[in-house]
């Protein structure tokens, strides 16, 4: 990975903030970049390494961060957050772990690739946590999962935790169920978005405008959501409160049932983590 952006003076931290260099200023990025900065972390505690050079200057411009080489942004920040496409990790590691140090903590994004893999790429002393966010964190809402490697410690953890919250809520697991959170949460938004499209196409074809049809589901699907978040209520009891004997929902939901609904979200989940198994070679 060869990254145009200028170097610059050695990275320097303000008091109680040491550096954290975001490495990737793609949309996940600069998300996480964006959620650093509204969680109080000063813009002179932040970098970012973008290989476009014009992409670069705009997270510059937009943020108040600096913009460095790859190399330049790791060599003294205290945490390094990997936020490129998984086929592209091995090539920046190969860029940038000469100027890691024993110390750091490495904070990766790359879906299906296991700490275990990054270890054997990062020199000895650098902790690696791995961290499975999903597309809502573009919008504050996002659910990231986050498990530790070999040699990660409670304060590494907690610092990545602290990095993704600025992006939403976040979770500890195993690294042993990182696939399932995947295929629960990391895919999860593309079943919600399906529901939402299916939703709208039938309003359609019962004889409502798109856009009404759009407004119902949408807010509709936010609305059970919060629901179910605001009240801890399970979410069976709920769905119990809104269908009642003999009526337009509990006709709805017989259809529904009849066809297979929740063996069809099984099979699906079971094949986004057996998926997920195979891209991180397990």
């Amino acid at each position: 990975m060869t990254d145009p952006a200028p170097s610059g003076p050695p990275l320097t931290s303000p008091p109680d903030h040491p550096v954290t260099a975001v490495l990737g200023g793609g949309v996940m990025g600069e998300t996480v970049l964006a959620g650093l900065l509204r969680s109080g972390r000063p813009p002179e505690a932040v970098v970012v390494s973008e290989k476009d050079p014009d992409r670069a200057r705009d997270l510059e411009e937009r943020h108040g961060v600096r913009a460095l080489r790859a190399t330049d942004a790791v060599r003294g920040a205290a945490t390094v957050v990997l936020v490129v496409k998984p086929q592209d990790l091995e090539a920046l590691l190969v860029e940038v772990a000469p100027a890691m140090a024993p110390g750091q903590v490495v904070v990766s994004l790359a879906a299906g690739v296991g700490t275990a893999w990054l270890e054997q790429r990062v020199p000895e002393g650098v902790a690696v946590v791995r961290v499975m966010p999903n597309t809502p964190a573009t919008v504050d809402q996002g659910m990231a999962v986050v498990s530790g490697g070999a040699s990660a410690g409670e304060a590494h953890l907690a610092e990545a935790e602290s990095l993704m919250r600025g992006t939403g809520r976040v979770v500890r697991v195993p690294e042993s169920q990182q696939d399932a959170a995947t295929a629960l949460s990391g895919s999860g938004p593309a079943y919600v978005f399906l529901v939402v499209e299916a939703m709208v196409e039938a309003g359609v074809r019962l004889g409502l405008p798109r856009p009404t049809a759009t407004e119902l589901a949408v807010q509709t699907v936010l609305g059970a959501a919060t629901m179910v978040h605001e009240t801890g209520t399970h979410p069976a009891l709920l769905r119990e409160q809104v269908t009642s004997p003999g009526g337009t929902t509990a006709a709805a939901l017989a259809v529904l049932e009849q066809h297979g609904l929740r063996a069809a979200f099984l099979d699906a989940l079971a094949a986004a983590r057996d998926r997920s198994r195979e891209l991180a070679g397990g």
